[in-house]
């Protein structure tokens, strides 16, 4: 699907730069996070607070990976960065608890960023407390109306908890509590359970404010819209310069996402190429192949993170010589997002090891998805090898071997409490399969032999 109108030769220069275009929109468009907008409001009123007013506060940011937290953030600060009073007030400061992994380096960094390594070079201090003071009073210039708001964005939070005595998270936010340096501490983890990470003195400082990102769910249209919004040109805007405020290398700001250019800007491109791009885009956002795989990509995965990387992989189709993206290819990216691990998983055992998943599947149908163990198992498989003269009699060894690298895989899942004295043989398990995966595994299992497929596929055995 694509327009005959225009010469693929003629028109590659206009495909490469709708390609930028499209790239550097879907990486920093804040429509990608377009459901959290009472959190967006309510971080944009933090930043703006520390920056203006020079008011101090902290909250915790916390959501499943690739709900869009980071990416949230980013897409604020790009909004704050275009504002020449926000970057002449305040400094932003990032460390992350995968690389920070301690509080001297967490200091050294926040030196760096604060551009005061050479300040603090060659002086002595007594504690990480007084170290801290150091730096934050460098910043000042006479009062509190006037020294530079400082932002702390503490990506993986949860693992700064894990520091000797949380020193770091207790001298930030007793900063953001006391008459010193207007400071906004922001820390963003996945972890729901992150309150009880903090020591008592610690959760004495914190603001308690907490925001929290859940994937939406239930509304795969507007990911059918919102798609289709990310894959289109606008028709509108200043097409000749873009905002060029950003934070280049001499900035030592490590929020590598801050690096890009805020705003490339609407790519100079002839009327007639928008026109017929936003229609080739309407064209196959409606077809119903192309939307039902949309749709069952969302139900597998409703995350921010996996959308962005299909819609990168599919702007990365266009070129010179396919300058329209084509529905083949879109469904062909599709399928990658769309294909179930587990069926993969099934597909990949050995024969003997499928032939104890087809056991486990007529011992749930049985009775209703009970709990097994090998013995239950074993015993099954050995009536229908008994009653089929071509199928290999494994030894009991090789077959509880294979059963305990089933449960490896988590197909199956232990039930009853940990810790449980018991024979290996008799523990009970969990069938964590549908029957109709397994269904489906059979038809896709390359080199089945005929009866064992049949047997899957048949009545209760």
């Amino acid at each position: 699907m694509f327009s005959q109108d225009f010469n693929c030769s003629e028109y590659s220069d206009e495909a490469l730069r709708t390609r930028k275009y499209l790239k550097n929109s879907i990486f920093t468009n804040k429509s990608l996070v377009f459901a959290y907008e009472n959190q967006r409001k309510h971080i944009e009123e933090l930043f703006r607070r520390a920056s203006a007013d020079g008011e101090s506060n902290s909250a915790i940011l916390i959501g499943p990976r690739g709900s869009g937290k980071t990416a949230l953030i980013c897409s604020i600060l790009r909004d704050f960065l275009v504002q020449e009073c926000f970057m002449d007030s305040t400094m932003i400061v990032y460390l992350n608890g995968l690389i920070h992994t301690d509080d001297k380096l967490a200091l050294a960094s926040i030196a760096v960023q604060l551009k005061l390594e050479n300040t603090a070079e060659g002086k002595v201090f007594g504690s990480f407390a007084e170290n801290l003071e150091f730096l934050l009073s460098s910043l000042r210039r006479s009062d509190k109306k006037t020294s530079k708001s400082v932002i702390f964005l503490l990506e993986e939070f949860d693992l700064f908890c894990s520091h000797h005595n949380q020193t770091l998270l207790y001298n930030l936010f007793d900063v953001s509590q006391s008459p010193q340096v207007p400071v906004c501490v922001l820390g963003v983890t996945s972890r729901l359970d992150v309150m009880e990470l903090l020591e008592k003195r610690v959760k004495s400082r914190f603001s308690h404010r907490q925001l929290f990102l859940f994937p939406t769910a239930n509304e795969p249209e507007k990911r059918i819209e919102l798609c289709r919004e990310s894959l289109m040109l606008p028709t509108t805007g200043n097409q000749q310069e873009g905002v060029n405020t950003y934070l280049d290398d001499e900035n030592p700001c490590e929020f590598h996402f801050l690096r890009l250019k805020v705003d490339d800007g609407i790519p100079k491109l002839p009327k007639g190429w928008i026109q017929a791009w936003n229609k080739h885009i309407d064209d196959l956002t409606s077809n119903d192949e192309i939307r039902r795989a949309v749709i069952t990509m969302y139900e597998i995965d409703c995350s921010h993170q996996s959308f962005k990387t299909f819609l990168m992989e599919i702007t990365s189709l266009i070129s010179i010589q396919k300058p329209f993206l084509q529905d083949t290819d879109i469904l062909a990216v599709l399928k990658k997002f769309t294909a179930d691990e587990k069926i993969q998983s099934l597909k990949d055992l050995s024969v003997m090891e499928f032939c104890l998943v087809i056991s486990m599947k007529h011992h749930s149908e049985i009775y209703d998805r009970d709990p097994f163990n090998f013995e239950m198992i074993y015993d099954r498989f050995t009536k229908f090898a008994n009653t089929t003269k071509s199928i290999q009699h494994w030894s009991r060894t090789a077959m509880f071997k294979a059963f305990e690298f089933i449960a490896q895989q988590e197909l199956i899942a232990p039930v009853g409490g940990a810790g449980t004295k018991i024979q290996k043989e008799f523990q009970m398990f969990r069938l964590l399969l549908t029957f109709g995966q397994i269904a489906e595994a059979t038809k896709g299992y390359s080199g089945l032999p005929t009866e064992i497929g049949q047997w899957a596929q048949s009545s209760l055995v």
